[in-house]
């Protein structure tokens, strides 16, 4: 694939804008891409007002501004969140805008940026934002999806020259998100997510109490869930106008929000992780009572531990997700370096924020009402892979029965 014709950029744009986004007439849109990947973004727009969009914003991203920024202007002035940004965030909650974020982004962008000054300025900024977050969460529909850049690709494909590792990049992509030359992506869609639907329906049924992981590799963790609370995959709905969307494209997961502080062992990463554009390597979480009391990386220790610090909420779990080995993301064989791709590959965890909208009518509780019902809330939201090839799931059940829900790195039925 050394070229991706028009038709088939139509084609992907087209499936972001309707079965992603799912874009609705009168709606406004706020779409998040790279200043390099403006000929995409075009197709994007057209595609949103051809759904009946009202009106397309644009943010446009520049990693190589990003990081000047980083090395030059001073850790106050980053940290500040300017009058204009914070009316532009009100409106945002106001408009109740569709979002749409096309990540490209230079995975090495932040190599050589002072840790300490990246997280402490994310920190800073993440307590002013995420209030307006907050007041948004379940009342907006939004996707991430990909294009990809030069610089990623290489960083996947590092031997290739640009032009193969771009086209070998999005061969991937293109794969994992179920577009071709040849098919109807839509229908394809369907049938996996009605997959997704019926799997989550199951483990719905079981009212498991908590979950029990084992690997080879050191994994050896329990969690206790949330009574009551869902097992979530897929899609969602926005509670204000009932239209379904798919917020990740691609999408292998189902997910839960445990009970925050209410887990005990070692969780071991099979992947790289990429946090603020930086790399934590070959690490492994141990946590006791709930909370992240240790970790150990061979690289990014010091990224790692500042992380599970971020805040009070930062160091307890908020997501877990299943996803089996087969995925097709992990059948392409190489690290994407982009948590919307990687985390699709296998099993994984999450430090921080927790998801309200899985409680039974959680859309409509407070930050405070959720984090009592046993939600986690935190400034962040951090991914992370557990899923080896030799690990095993359980799910408890009140009475102590055990139920194989993985077995060997995918469903045990």
């Amino acid at each position: 694939m050394k070229n991706v014709s028009e038709t088939l950029l139509r084609k992907y744009a087209e499936l972001i804008v309707r079965t992603g986004a799912n874009v609705r007439k009168g709606q406004v849109v706020q779409l998040s891409i790279s200043v390099e990947q403006h000929g995409f973004a075009a197709l994007v727009i057209e595609e949103c007002y051809r759904a009946g969009a009202r009106k397309v914003n644009v943010d446009w991203l520049f990693d190589r501004h990003a990081r000047l920024n980083y090395l030059y202007a001073s850790q106050e002035t980053l940290s500040r969140v300017l009058p204009w940004e914070e009316e532009k965030l009100k409106q945002m909650v106001q408009d109740l805008p569709v979002r749409i974020f096309i990540v490209s982004e230079d995975p090495d962008a932040m190599n050589g940026v002072d840790v300490q000054k990246l997280s402490s300025v994310s920190q800073a900024r993440s307590t002013v934002i995420k209030p307006y977050r907050n007041a948004i969460e379940g009342k907006h529909q939004w996707v991430i999806a990909a294009y990809p850049s030069v610089k990623w690709a290489k960083k996947c494909f590092p031997d290739m020259a640009d032009e193969e590792a771009v086209s070998r990049l999005w061969e991937a992509i293109l794969k994992t998100v179920r577009v071709r030359e040849d098919n109807d992506p839509v229908a394809e869609w369907k049938t996996h997510t009605d997959f997704i639907e019926k799997k989550a329906a199951w483990l719905n049924e079981q009212g498991f109490e908590s979950l029990r992981y084992h690997s080879a590799n050191g994994t050896d963790f329990s969690v206790e869930l949330i009574p009551g609370a869902r097992w979530e995959g897929a899609g969602a709905r926005n509670t204000e106008n009932g239209a379904f969307y798919i917020p990740n494209m691609p999408t292998e997961e189902i997910f839960t929000s445990p009970a925050a502080g209410k887990c005990e062992g070692t969780l071991v990463a099979v992947k790289p992780l990429s946090w603020n554009s930086q790399l934590i390597e070959n690490f492994s979480i141990t946590f006791e009572q709930g909370r992240a009391v240790s970790c150990r990386a061979e690289k990014g220790q010091e990224l790692l531990e500042k992380m599970i610090r971020m805040d009070e909420g930062a160091g307890l779990l908020g997501e877990v997700a299943l996803v089996p080995r087969e995925s097709p993301v992990n059948q392409c064989g190489f690290l994407f370096y982009e948590t919307l791709f990687d985390e699709n590959a296998c099993c994984h965890c999450a430090l921080g924020m927790g998801f309200k909208e899985v409680l039974p009518d959680g859309d409509h509780l407070t930050v405070e009402q959720a984090r009592q019902a046993g939600i986690n809330d935190s400034i962040i939201h951090v991914d992370f892979m557990v899923g080896a090839d030799d690990l095993s799931i359980d799910g408890v059940k009140p009475d102590g029965t055990a139920v194989p829900i993985f077995r060997n790195g995918t469903w045990a039925e």
